[in-house]
């Protein structure tokens, strides 16, 4: 049990590095962002339920599980209001941007 407690802690931190090498690397603001949602969602996950698995009581599984269910249904909703927000703010796409979804619809 402690190696797969070890192996879920290493995996959602090299999650984290890998999402921080994309934020100094990415070129736009959208990009940026979508590397830190997928960060923060799947790293810190991966994070919870190798502390979960790792303390073992079924009050702390509990309350990470529960930690859990939050960070998947409001993280990737708040990436989507800020990413949304910035468009409307003329917050400009990378210039290799081929599809602009949005375009025309900004008052929707």
């Amino acid at each position: 049990m402690s190696l797969l407690v070890d192996l879920l802690l290493l995996l959602g931190s090299l999650v984290f590095l890998a999402a921080a090498l994309g934020l100094l690397r990415f070129p736009d603001f959208y990009i940026r962002m979508s590397a830190a949602t997928k960060a923060a969602t799947l790293g810190l996950g991966l994070l919870l339920l190798g502390v979960a698995l790792g303390f073992g009581e079924g009050l702390v599984a509990f309350k990470a599980v529960l930690l859990l269910v939050f960070l998947f249904s409001t993280a990737p909703i708040g990436a989507h209001f800020l990413g949304r927000a910035a468009y409307r703010a003329g917050v400009p796409l990378w210039e290799k941007t081929h599809v602009d979804e949005l375009k025309g619809r900004e008052h929707e």
